[in-house]
C-alpha cells in the first residue's frame, strides 16, 4: 500500500529569502560557469566510481 505524500511546506522569513536568492543565482550562471560546474561534477563522479562498485 502506498503512503500518502505530505504537503510541501510553505517557506517563510529567512528560508524564503534564501531560497529566492539561490534560485536567481542558478538562473544567472553563464554558459562557461555551467560548463565548469559540469566538468567538476564529472570529475567527482569519476573519482567516486573508483571506490564504488555495484553488483546485481
Amino acid at each position: 500500500m502506498a503512503r500518502p505524500i505530505a504537503e510541501t511546506p510553505v517557506l517563510k522569513g529567512e528560508d524564503a529569502i534564501r531560497f529566492e536568492r539561490l534560485r536567481t543565482e542558478v538562473e544567472n550562471l553563464s554558459q562557461e560557469e555551467r560548463a565548469e560546474n559540469t566538468r567538476k561534477l564529472n570529475e567527482a563522479v569519476a573519482k567516486a566510481k573508483k571506490y564504488i562498485s555495484v553488483r546485481i
